[in-house]
């Protein structure tokens, strides 16, 4: 077998699409989470951080059943989606955007609140004092501040989201030219005894997760 370029690209190209849409979602509300959660105190705080984590931990198949429920027809998230989106959310490319958030949050969300955490208060209350308001405190003070733990945050995220497979393929399916990422593109081939092909994608992924991590190093430095 030979490498098919015109099968190639589209699974490389969706998921591109689906990672940068999910990767921004997720790094919003992981910047709103980690904030939040870095300067409010109150009972049951670690139960919330707990349920924040909890995708890291579970299983991909545990996540996809739990997305395959709360997205289903006859669930209200379903029916909203639904009726938001004219069509079914679940085996559509935003179904695959919702696996890649919910599993790439967590990472994002811890990277982000190591950051938000070793903000100088002092400064803050500074400002504060001198008449700026919450917004432009976080905005001139805090976000400067810890734009290398959300930057860093971003692009674990974004490889992590990249790299998504068992709830992928659990509430997006595998159809050829519209929920078909890479990973899997990568597990049909293997399975259909497609190796070049297989190969392909994988020595693609390995390309795109070594270009982000490095990113990640960089800022580290």
């Amino acid at each position: 077998m030979v490498i098919d370029w015109p099968q190639f690209w589209p699974p490389i190209l969706l998921s591109l699409q689906v990672t940068l849409v999910a990767s921004v979602i997720a790094a919003i509300a992981g910047i709103a989470a980690a904030w939040w959660m870095s300067k409010k105190h109150f009972r049951g705080k670690i139960i919330v951080e707990t349920l924040f984590m909890l995708p890291l931990v579970l299983p991909p198949t545990v996540v996809g059943f739990l997305l395959l429920v709360a997205l289903g027809r006859r669930s209200i998230f379903g029916k909203f989606a639904e009726w938001l989106f004219s069509a079914p959310v679940l085996f559509s490319p935003w179904a695959a955007v919702i696996a890649a958030v919910v599993v790439a949050f967590p990472l994002v969300y811890q990277t982000m609140r190591v950051g938000f955490s070793s903000v100088d208060q002092e400064v803050e209350e500074s400002a504060r004092s001198a008449g700026a308001s919450e917004w432009q405190v976080f905005r001139y003070i805090t976000l400067p501040m810890v734009i290398r733990a959300v930057m860093t945050g971003y692009i674990l995220g974004f490889a992590r989201g990249l790299g998504e497979f068992g709830a992928t393929l659990m509430i997006a399916g595998n159809i050829p030219g519209k929920t078909q990422t890479i990973p899997t593109a990568i597990y049909v081939a293997v399975d259909s005894g497609n190796m070049p092909m297989a190969w392909a994608w994988t020595i693609g992924m390995i390309a795109i997760s070594f270009m982000m991590l490095l990113a990640t190093g960089r800022l580290k430095r």
